[in-house]
């Protein structure tokens, strides 16, 4: 078992340690607060990475229009210099 490149070993000796300079009453308290701010922590980081998702999205697809955008624009202007290309031959 080895969690944060901790073993064993130094968990035990952790956990010891934590025993007598808190104490067996106080122990339980501070792992809940240890805990809830893990988890608070935890929550954090996702929402993080999903609000940079949502972003890296939304200029992903920015992008993609603004190509589809230039792309019409060209067409455009290409069917533009047709027609006036058409109607100078035909004057």
């Amino acid at each position: 078992m080895n969690i944060f490149g901790i073993g064993l070993p130094e968990m035990a000796l952790i956990l010891v340690v934590a025993l007598l300079v808190f104490g067996p009453k106080k122990l339980p308290e501070i792992g809940r607060s240890l805990g809830k701010a893990i988890r608070g922590f935890q929550d954090a980081s996702k929402e993080f990475e999903n609000e940079f998702k949502r972003e890296a999205q939304q200029i992903e697809d920015s992008v993609k229009m603004s190509a589809k955008l230039e792309g019409s624009s060209k067409t455009e202007m290409a069917v533009e210099r047709e027609v006036e290309k058409s109607s100078s031959e035909s004057e």
